[in-house]
């Protein structure tokens, strides 16, 4: 596959290359040049005229829920799991039309999904799973309803349980049999719940969930595998606690202070934040999720200005949840972080910053080479974008329109052109 006049955007650089000729052989980039580039013109060569369009790296998103984005909490929690692994197919093929062609699964009964789309059965992007989120008991991945509690010493597993939707998981012992249960399914990385949520029924944002010691033996069975923990946290002492035990990663983390931050910095932990404003992308809430709501996104400001005063490293991701309209806005609400970043920045953090993000899973990285950049010897996912986005970030919210091509694993899933 040869792409001829392209301007690059590469998913490091603060402007658009010179035009240039990019060769695609198999799975990777393997010439990039600003003069012509010579192919044999087999039966199997294509070539592509970019006229100076804009090609840039696949997206990236690093908190995307496969198989909740697109289903409603009580359909997940009450429908046939056949069903709901239909609808999150669908959702996969729209996921990789709208340009992200990876993504970092935060919970969620992903494995069979990510199993089909890594065997051409259906279309999607890649998925890095967690598999099911690990929770204390009424934290923010408890979803039983009250007549379940108290539960017996045989009593059986909840609906989310029983799906690995969510696990919950009390003392060290059993958090570190919860970790390697997800690891022997297939889990690149593991997610722990820290604190309160919005989404979840019974903890308040306030609140604190786990111990150190309970972090710790997440933390070390994650290791014994070369990969590492994340945890859902808002507040200073959730966030904390995690990275005193060795967490490399804070998904959220809206209402940190300044020593968390100073902290996250000296430990080098990730701070993977979503772009938590009170706008039309916001997942409706009411009552008291209403209100919890609200207190995250007043935080959201100052999160990005002390990840910005001490250097944390800082990837982005959508955390759509359990709205079947939402997803569809995906790239708009990527293209809302230069509230906080100019639009290089956004780009770049969408593409190889979020990669690095993914290559922490180390020897659990399902799919071993170079991603979010356009380079020589990297993975061929690419798009032809219908203009410049670094100069109007808003066209990757119009990816129907917009992303002319799309390639993931140099092979075309998009072309609109002629």
């Amino acid at each position: 596959m040869l792409f001829e006049n392209v301007r690059i955007f590469d998913g490091k650089s603060d402007t658009l290359s010179a035009p240039s000729n990019v060769l695609v052989r198999g799975r990777v980039i393997e010439q990039i040049a600003a003069n012509p580039i010579l192919v044999d013109r087999r039966a199997d060569t294509r070539i592509i005229q970019g006229d100076g369009r804009t090609l840039m790296p696949g997206l990236i998103d690093a908190h995307w829920h496969a198989m909740m984005a697109a289903v409603p909490l009580p359909v997940l929690l009450t429908s046939d799991i056949g069903y709901i692994n239909l609808v999150a197919g669908k959702e996969a093929r729209n996921t990789l039309m709208r340009g992200f062609t990876s993504v970092r699964d935060l919970s969620g009964p992903a494995f069979g999904l990510k199993r089909a789309i890594d065997e051409g059965l259906v279309e999607g992007p890649r998925i890095w799973p967690s598999g099911a989120m690990i929770s204390q008991t009424g934290g923010h991945g408890d979803f039983r309803m009250p007549y379940e509690v108290p539960a017996g010493r045989d009593a059986p597993l909840s609906r989310g349980e029983a799906i690995n939707g969510g696990v919950i998981a009390d003392g060290e012992d059993e958090v570190r049999k919860r970790v390697r249960e997800q690891l022997m399914l297939g889990a690149t990385q593991i997610k722990l719940a820290a604190g309160g949520g919005v989404s979840s029924h019974y903890d308040p944002i306030d609140v604190a969930q786990y111990s150190e010691g309970e972090f710790r033996a997440a933390v070390e069975a994650a290791e014994n595998w070369g990969t590492y923990v994340a945890v859902h946290a808002y507040t200073p002492r959730a966030i904390q606690a995690a990275v005193r035990a060795g967490v490399k990663v804070i998904e959220h983390g809206q209402l940190m202070d300044e020593p968390t931050a100073r902290l996250m910095a000296e430990r080098g932990v990730w701070l993977s934040a979503q772009a938590f404003i009170d706008n039309e992308f916001s997942n409706p809430k009411t009552g008291e999720s209403r209100a919890k709501q609200l207190e995250v996104y007043a935080g959201t400001d100052n999160a990005y200005r002390l990840a910005k005063k001490y250097g944390l490293k800082v990837a982005w991701g959508t955390d759509i949840l359990f709205d079947p309209g939402m997803p569809v806005h995906q790239g708009a609400m990527l293209a809302t972080m230069t509230r906080w970043y100019a639009p290089s920045e956004v780009l770049r953090m969408a593409t190889s910053t979020n990669a690095e993000l993914l290559a922490l899973s180390g020897p659990r990285n399902p799919y071993p080479g170079k991603l979010g950049v356009v380079e020589e010897g990297a993975l061929a996912d690419l798009l032809l974008v219908e203009g410049d986005p670094i100069a109007d970030i808003d066209l990757i919210a119009n990816p129907e329109k917009n992303f002319v091509v799309i390639m993931k694993n140099g092979s075309l899933v998009k072309n609109i052109l002629p």
